[in-house]
């Protein structure tokens, strides 16, 4: 029997991705469960979970998956960006390694991702107003050069995280009813977006682990 879970209009897979420690999990746990661990430890390989939200009379199931930031995990993570619509890139905004390794984040993301990807860049941990070391102007101008969305975030008081997802999944779903609408030449867009094989049964956060 098909539950309410299974029912949605569009599933759009987006990806976590950044370096290690930057508050991925937290991002996810916060918008999937409206939880938040502060002994949270690094993802080994793949980790997903999916939330379904409301939008213009549709419903919008996210299936949202947490890469590893750690560079042992890189090859696997990978061919996870295959099939994804949607990618928040997140960095710690005390922590200005994290930010500066964007660049190669965003580098790797568009080797791998489809070229229409929508990407989000994320300065997580707002919170720590008094440990900032990343201000924000510069990654705000990053994104403008690069044609990304900008937004601040903190897993920890749920700060724009509802906001940042909200803001990702609408935007893939206004260019997918551009595209039915205005479909390339020769291409044809189906009337319900799946981005994955098989849809998996997710009424919980899901943990998946790879060997190493």
């Amino acid at each position: 029997m098909a539950t309410r879970d299974d029912e949605y209009d569009y599933l759009f897979k987006v990806v976590l991705i950044g370096d290690s420690g930057v508050g991925k999990s937290n991002l996810l746990s916060r918008f999937t469960q409206n939880e938040f661990n502060l002994e949270s430890k690094s993802t080994i390989g793949i980790d997903f979970a999916a939330r379904s939200i409301e939008f213009d009379g549709k419903t919008i199931k996210a299936q949202i998956w947490d890469t590893a930031g750690q560079e042992r995990y890189r090859a696997i993570t990978s061919a996870y960006y295959r099939g994804a619509v949607g990618a928040l890139l997140v960095y710690d905004i005390a922590k200005p390694f994290t930010y500066k390794n964007v660049e190669r984040w965003l580098s790797e993301l568009r080797d791998h991702a489809d070229q229409n990807i929508v990407i989000m860049l994320v300065g997580n941990k707002s919170d720590l107003r008094h440990l900032r070391s990343v201000p924000t102007e510069e990654p705000k101008s990053f994104a403008e050069r690069n044609g990304l969305n900008f937004i601040e975030t903190s897993a920890l008081d749920s700060t724009n995280v509802e906001a940042a997802f909200q803001n990702i999944l609408t935007e893939i779903y206004h260019i997918v009813q551009k595209q039915a609408h205005n479909p390339p030449e020769g291409v044809v867009i189906p009337s319900t977006v799946e981005t994955i094989d098989r849809k998996p049964v997710l009424t919980e956060s899901v943990r998946r682990k790879c060997c190493q």
